[in-house]
């Protein structure tokens, strides 16, 4: 299965990656503005909460693979005291910070090596264990290939205030849910 290489996928993200018996990233395909590759929804006490990771602009169309982290403004302490807030009080936020925290300390140069890195983390944690491999080629429309999210509500911290958010960041997922989290994908 072709995925696309996005920052802290959603669940559906991983949905698809627990199903697929390999999985290539595309990292071939020409990066567009305002989607999930640098994008994640988390859960806020008020509502979703977008976490944008800036990239330097580039001239014309630009491969996934060559997009460069802009270290403007100060992103990586802003997103860990968002999700810091957002879960600190979530069932698994403490297991798991140890293993996050040092994806916002460290400088990274490209956006895909930054979400690939990620999404193998999250991939041990859930032990979620097959082949991954970058494509060489654009594939396909890794998006279109992608299931809806099957709706299944979990346990969300802030769901009593504003209902049940469905298909944001894996990381809701993780946190909430631990290792058992698997089971809903």
């Amino acid at each position: 299965m072709v995925l696309p290489c996005c920052y802290l996928a959603p669940v559906s993200h991983y949905s698809a990656f627990y199903r697929a018996e390999e999985v290539q990233l595309e990292v071939c395909d020409h990066f567009s503005k305002q989607t999930l590759r640098n994008r994640c929804w988390i859960d806020s006490p008020s509502g979703a909460l977008a976490l944008t990771v800036p990239v330097v602009k580039t001239e014309g169309k630009t491969l996934m693979r060559d997009i460069r982290i802009s270290d403007h403004g100060n992103w990586r302490h802003q997103h860990w005291i968002a999700l810091e807030s957002s879960y600190r009080q979530s069932p698994f936020f403490e297991y798991y910070a140890d293993d996050f925290a040092p994806f916002y300390e460290k400088k990274w140069e490209y956006l895909a090596d930054y979400n690939e890195e990620l999404m193998m983390l999250v991939a041990s944690l859930l032990d979620l264990s097959k082949p991954v491999t970058r494509t060489t080629l654009y594939e396909s429309d890794a998006f279109a290939q992608l299931p809806a999210f099957d709706g299944r509500p979990y346990y969300q911290m802030f769901a009593s205030r504003h209902g049940f958010l469905p298909d944001l960041s894996i990381v809701d997922l993780l946190f909430n849910l631990g290792p058992e989290g698997v089971l809903w994908l």
